[in-house]
């Protein structure tokens, strides 16, 4: 095909596909500005009350434009920014509980502000809490435009449509996914490079749940790959690294792999322990 006819094929293809998505950059700015009403702590000049309502109004009008682009119904964008500010405080107390648990637990951490302004995983947390208010109000594809920046940005891949609870940890953070129908209790903690996944099957195998359910107060540490919908790990669990799971794990289990140090074929410990307490003596002469 010469290049006038692919270029031809192309915009052919383009006046078939009437469906509007919202503008990535423009969704982007939208989280980005959202974080910082939220947390970020203004340098500079203090706003004044005004001003600061202002950003919000503003912040709510940004919404609604990206919306729209969904869902091309003026009543429908509506009501959809309105319940997700409506749900903002809910939203924000929930991420706080979130920040305090970093804090807590990593022990890198000096305060609830650094963790707030420097953890990609609190960053994570706070897009992916964004991304499943709109989510559970039926909006499509913004809320995946949602976590797929915050991917971008930190490596980790939490699914708008996954159900987690309160005081979530993620330590470093790359690597991590945590798939759509996943369910995550509260109190968890997640190191990087953890699964939580589907088990492999045909599209039609997997439309209810195919992701893991996490319980409350359950470690996973780096590594680790749980994959299924009937997968439960039991509460008060540790998981450990790079271990595979595919089955129930009964509360208050300990799962990990046995490191074992064996001598290999044609080596013996004593002559190295040996061969290395020899060359000792001979330097001390």
């Amino acid at each position: 095909m010469s290049a006038n006819k692919f270029v031809q094929h192309l915009y052919q293809l383009k006046l078939k596909n009437t469906q509007l998505f919202p503008d990535k950059a423009i969704t982007e700015q939208f989280i980005d500005q959202l974080f910082a009403l939220l947390f970020v702590p203004r340098a500079g000049r203090q706003q004044s009350i005004t001003e600061f309502e202002n950003e919000y109004s503003s912040l709510k009008s940004h919404l609604s434009t990206l919306v729209y682009d969904v869902v091309h119904n003026g009543d429908q964008t509506q009501a959809i920014t309105e319940k997700f500010f409506d749900e903002l405080p809910q939203l924000h107390e929930l991420l706080l509980k979130d920040a305090a648990a970093i804090s807590a637990y990593d022990p890198a951490a000096e305060s609830m502000e650094e963790v707030i302004i420097a953890y990609p995983g609190f960053f994570a947390i706070a897009v992916y809490r964004f991304a499943h208010q709109l989510w559970e109000q039926q909006v499509k594809t913004l809320p995946r435009l949602f976590t797929e920046y915050a991917h971008g940005k930190t490596g980790i891949d939490i699914h708008p449509g996954a159900v987690i609870g309160e005081s979530f940890f993620i330590d470093h953070g790359t690597g991590i996914v945590i798939g759509e129908t996943t369910v995550i209790g509260n109190n968890v903690r997640i190191y990087q490079g953890v699964t939580l996944g589907a088990l492999s099957g045909t599209k039609e195998r997997n439309t209810g749940k195919r992701h893991p359910s996490i319980e409350d107060n359950v470690i996973i540490y780096s590594g680790a790959t749980i994959l299924g919908g009937e997968t439960v790990i039991g509460k008060n669990s540790t998981i450990g690294g790079n271990v595979w799971i595919t089955y129930p794990v009964p509360s208050g289990s300990l799962v990990y792999h046995k490191s074992e140090v064996v001598a290999k074929k044609d080596f013996s410990f004593s002559d190295a322990v040996n061969g290395i307490l020899g060359k000792l003596d001979t330097a001390a002469v």
